[in-house]
């Protein structure tokens, strides 16, 4: 069975660990949290004591990290996957982060004799946990053919968006939209509980009809009308909402880079910069309902 190093314990990227531990892959595991290495040691993962240590004996390397910095650095640093990888191995990266970075990555690691894809997600937690997310990649369809049962393990749909980098294209595009559309969705949900509406009975009745959209169906942002999404547990866990203004202001460099319009996409970033200037940047994406409505 293969050995695979994970990197980047956080919100996603435990329960996707824990995945490939339950399919029976030989795991080491690193994080700068103590406790979230804890929680797969105690699972049976080897608890590596840095990323050397992780990535020394592994075949591939999933790393699933916040930002462009801390891909750059954990790749192309000095005690980074780079230096310290096998030959041959194969690398994946599920984090969210430019297309530029992870084109320069790639090429890096190519360099090194070492296969990359670029791997984002989408699904949420909810997806990570049960193991169906979807994994949106960009590099070659060989290392993709390679990758696709560890993928499996950890997700239920694979999508091969074009050469390296495309995945990021293609999340980037995926995340824009779904900021609009939570935005959205909390604006119309105030506007009717403002003239008396029952949320969940307006929900109900929109989920039904033209405006019905994921965030309204799967992740409703109004607390007590979806049981199992972040709003009904204080807007707990899920994606934060200094994550989705990260992803928002990505999407707002693709657009520069490719002189393309996003007039929504700008709104977006710019609500989501206030709702973090507010205090909630921690919290789950869907409090953009604050904005608007005090409870």
């Amino acid at each position: 069975m293969q050995h695979i190093a994970f990197i980047g314990l956080g919100n996603m990227g435990a329960p996707m660990a824990h995945n490939l531990q339950r399919a029976g892959y030989r795991l080491s595991v690193f994080d700068l949290s103590a406790a979230a290495v804890d929680s797969l040691s105690s699972a049976g993962a080897r608890a590596a004591s840095s990323v050397a240590d992780a990535v020394r004996e592994a075949d591939v390397v999933i790393t699933m990290l916040p930002a462009d910095r801390h891909v750059r650095e954990l790749y192309l640093g000095e005690n980074g996957v780079l230096k310290n990888a096998l030959s041959g191995s194969l690398l994946i990266d599920c984090s969210t982060i430019s297309a530029d970075v992870a084109r320069e990555v790639a090429s890096a690691a190519a360099t090194a004799g070492m296969a990359m894809i670029d791997a984002p997600v989408s699904g949420g937690t909810a997806g990570a946990a049960a193991g169906t997310l979807t994994f949106i990649v960009g590099g070659d369809a060989a290392a993709l053919d390679r990758a696709r049962p560890v993928l499996g393990s950890m997700g239920k749909n694979i999508f091969h968006a074009g050469g390296a980098g495309a995945g990021q294209v293609a999340k980037i595009c995926n995340n824009m939209l779904l900021g609009i559309l939570m935005a959205g969705t909390a604006e119309a949900l105030n506007l009717g509980v403002a003239h008396g509406l029952d949320p969940k009975v307006l929900s109900d009745i929109m989920a039904k009809s033209s405006g019905r959209n994921w965030a309204l169906e799967l992740y409703n942002p109004w607390p007590g009308v979806m049981e199992n999404a972040p709003a009904s547990r204080g807007y707990s866990g899920g994606f934060g909402a200094s994550l989705m203004l990260k992803d928002l202001g990505l999407s707002q460099q693709a657009a520069a880079s490719a002189q393309t319009a996003t007039p929504l996409g700008s709104l977006a970033r710019q609500l989501y910069q206030l709702h973090q200037q507010n205090g909630n940047g921690a919290d789950d994406f869907s409090s953009i309902l604050r904005l608007y409505h005090r409870s």
